[in-house]
């Protein structure tokens, strides 16, 4: 299979998107790989280990958020050092910088509207860039262009923004009253702002079902992000689709696959949040296939896997979403 349009690798069957991996015909020719293990993780393996400290995640709505989508429920959030106002949150970074952190990434829960509440902080991170010097990666949810713009002022490092493609998923698992028209906003904010930015697509979010990844990536593709984030819905104990079957890993390989062919210049990456255990080993090794630059938090199968092919694999205790960053040295 050799595609000639995005639509055909969207619309292939199992058996031809396993005979285009197999070929590897959409790997990078510079055979070289990046693996991110930022701190909010623990993760071990045999060539790295985490580091505890350097890149910690911060919420600044603590464990509440007004939308509860069915995925989350806020149960991520609870994973999260809180800092819930613009004092907390500069204390926190002075401590995390004492013990060692590079960088944070700044979160939280959404407003009703779907955006992070980052307004009032925005004075907060100015001080942090300035005094400091961390690397800060702001998650912003919807985003207009003057919030866009601030945080482009303040002098954050990257903005993160899931991008979701179905108006029947936004309302249904995300408890969002917008539509798709208000992600194809956010992202020309960003883009308007000169904004270093990285769409992430969620494969699977509506019910484990592929249902508008392919609309979403389309979306992007009408920008030019920084790079771009494939992530899979992954069910999480206590909440309403705790017991929702993922997507498959050719399901999550289909999205990447696609990506990777709509985005030939730009950095794609398997990002953290996906499926565990046997279904990640499968996952990653078909991402590497798909040629994907980065993955964070790779399986041990997929670090080998990688090692086997002769590809040049680099470690980093930073945020995945920064290797268009680290392809540039």
């Amino acid at each position: 299979m050799t595609p000639q349009s995005a639509i055909q690798i969207w619309e292939a069957t199992d058996t031809a998107l396993l005979e285009l991996l197999n070929a590897s015909t959409l790997r990078p020719k510079t055979q070289k790989i990046h693996f991110y293990a930022p701190s909010f993780m623990y993760y071990k393996t045999t060539p790295y280990q985490s580091k505890p400290a350097e890149f910690p995640t911060i919420s600044v709505t603590g464990d509440v958020c007004a939308l509860k989508c069915k995925h989350c429920e806020g149960k991520i959030l609870q994973t999260m050092h809180a800092a819930t106002t613009p004092q907390k949150l500069t204390e926190l970074c002075v401590e995390l910088k004492r013990k060692g952190a590079l960088g944070c990434l700044i979160s939280g829960g959404c407003s009703s509207n779907g955006s992070v509440p980052l307004k009032q902080f925005i004075p907060a991170i100015v001080k942090i860039k300035r005094d400091l010097g961390l690397t800060v990666l702001v998650h912003t949810g919807i985003i207009n262009f003057t919030t866009a713009q601030q945080l482009k002022d303040a002098g954050i490092d990257t903005a993160l923004i899931d991008v979701v493609g179905s108006d029947e998923t936004i309302q249904e698992i995300c408890n969002l009253k917008v539509t798709v028209k208000d992600y194809a906003e956010s992202l020309r904010a960003l883009q308007d702002a000169k904004i270093d930015y990285v769409p992430h697509v969620i494969v699977g979010l509506h019910h484990g079902k592929l249902k508008g990844e392919f609309t979403a990536l389309n979306m992007i593709a009408l920008h030019k992000p920084s790079a771009v984030v494939i992530i899979a819905f992954m069910p999480l104990h206590g909440t309403n689709m705790a017991n929702i079957m993922p997507p498959t890993s050719l399901d999550i390989a289909k999205v990447t696959a696609t990506a990777r062919f709509l985005f030939p210049q730009t950095p794609i990456v398997l990002g953290c949040m996906r499926p565990k255990g046997k279904h990640r080993n499968q996952t990653d090794i078909l991402a590497i296939k798909a040629g994907v630059d980065a993955i964070a938090f790779p399986s041990e199968e997929a670090i080998k896997y990688a090692e086997h092919q002769g590809y040049n694999i680099k470690f980093s205790s930073y945020c995945c979403s920064q290797i268009y960053k680290d392809l540039k040295t």
